[in-house]
């Protein structure tokens, strides 16, 4: 998906039901959702939305539950609205790989990734603070990347394309080492699965489940195994 975002993006067919509220100050979530025709505001989740990643758990385990997490700490921060948030990581040899802190941890997940198949998972959560109730799952997009000469990697690094991206890399930008594995979704690798978002929406009413408006405080127990 080179170039993004596109025209052809899946949106969502029917009127929304809510004012949609972006839990997130990524800008490759933002293009995503203009590029598809959604019309929405953007209040990012504070850092304490996010503890980091659990001893014991997976990728998919980890992106679920911080998109959780994020859209409840937005949720309790406005009045009307359907909250989305997402969190994504690349999984590589039963490594998570999240945002590189700096060249060199880019440069470590980089040369773990050449040459290999990995996975990219993305939790995605939408919680409607009018009805109290959310939905959530998690999508995964299989990703190959060729064997990286010195030359591309070094390329890669001094162009600081890697600077906030699960992985070290972006998809949409447009990097020939880097393919989707079969029709897996293109968006999910950018931030966002857009033909999920949209099934979401559709089935919102039946498949939301209903729950008191948390804090984050009130979830603390769940990530208590977090070490």
């Amino acid at each position: 998906m080179n170039g993004l975002p596109r025209a052809d993006l899946p949106g969502f067919e029917s009127d929304q039901p809510e004012r949609l509220i972006l839990a997130s100050g990524s800008p490759r979530r933002a293009q995503l959702l203009t590029a598809a025709g959604y019309e929405f505001t953007i209040q990012p989740a504070s850092d304490g939305a996010e503890c980091g990643i659990c001893s014991r758990e997976t990728a998919p385990e980890m992106v679920a539950r911080l998109a959780y997490r994020k859209a409840a700490d937005v949720i309790t921060r406005v009045e009307d609205g359907l909250v989305l948030a997402a969190d994504t990581v690349a999984s590589c040899v039963g490594q998570i790989l999240g945002k590189p802190s700096d060249r060199d941890h880019a440069e470590e997940m980089l040369r773990l990734l050449s040459g290999r198949d990995h996975d990219v998972y993305t939790g995605v959560c939408l919680w409607s603070r009018r009805h109290e109730c959310f939905v959530a799952d998690v999508v995964r997009t299989r990703l190959r990347m060729s064997v990286l000469t010195e030359e591309q990697l070094t390329e890669h690094l001094d162009s600081l394309r890697w600077d906030g991206k699960a992985g070290a890399f972006g998809y949409q930008d447009g990097n020939d080492w880097l393919e989707v594995v079969g029709d897996d979704s293109e968006s999910n690798v950018v931030g966002l699965p857009m033909e999920r978002l949209a099934e979401l929406l559709e089935n919102f009413e039946q498949n939301a489940e209903k729950i008191e408006t948390p804090t984050i405080d009130s979830i603390e127990s769940t990530d208590s195994s977090c070490s």
